[in-house]
C-alpha cells in the first residue's frame, strides 16, 4: 500500500486541504492519503491552535465519505514537538508493509532545509509537492524522489479563516 502522509495543523481544515488530498490521490502516486493532524508544528506559534480533539473532529467530518482519504491521530501519540523525520521513522516501524510518501506544499519545500534532518527524509521518503501561490519551484531543480504536482491553486488558508478575512 502506497500512503501519502499529508501533515498539518489543520487549524482549521478547509476545502483547499481536501482538494489537495483528492489531487494527490488522483495523481496515482499513492493509494491512500492520510491527513496527519499535528499536535504542534515546531515552526509555528502554538497560541492560536485549536484543541487536538476539535481539529481531529473537523478533519474527519471534512473527508467523510471520500474513498482513500483518512484522518490520523498517529502523531498525537508521539513526543511533542513532532518532527517529521521521527514521525516517518515510527510509521515505517508500525506499518512495515506500507510505502510512505510525504505530501507538502511548495512553501514548505522552499523552507525544507530548516526542517529537522531533511537529508534523512530525502533519503528515505518520496516527497510530493503541491503548488502554493507565491512559492514558485522549477521542477528541473528538484532532486530524485521529489515530485511537483500540477493542480489548481486555492486562495484560502487556515490563518485567513481564523482572522475572518476569507
Amino acid at each position: 500500500m502506497r500512503i501519502g502522509i499529508f501533515g498539518g495543523s489543520f487549524n482549521p481544515i478547509h476545502y483547499g486541504h481536501v482538494a489537495v488530498a483528492r489531487g494527490v490521490l488522483a495523481s496515482g502516486l499513492v493509494d491512500e492519503v492520510w491527513l496527519m493532524v499535528s499536535p504542534r508544528n515546531p515552526l509555528k506559534r502554538e497560541a492560536d491552535l485549536m484543541p487536538n480533539r476539535r481539529r481531529l473532529s473537523l478533519a474527519r467530518k471534512a473527508v467523510e465519505g471520500i474513498d482513500g482519504v483518512k484522518v490520523s491521530d498517529f502523531e498525537m501519540h508521539l513526543p511533542v514537538p513532532s518532527y517529521t523525520y521521527l514521525t516517518l521513522r515510527r510509521l515505517r516501524e508500525e506499518y512495515p508493509d506500507a510505502a510512505f510518501s510525504l505530501v507538502i506544499g511548495a512553501d514548505n519545500w522552499l523552507a525544507f532545509s530548516r526542517w529537522a534532518h531533511p537529508e534523512e527524509i530525502l533519503l528515505t521518503t518520496p516527497i510530493i509537492i503541491y503548488p502554493r501561490r507565491g512559492s514558485d519551484i522549477d521542477p528541473s531543480t528538484l532532486p530524485e524522489g521529489v515530485t511537483l504536482l500540477e493542480m489548481p491553486l486555492y486562495d484560502i488558508s487556515s490563518t485567513q479563516i481564523r482572522q475572518g478575512t476569507v
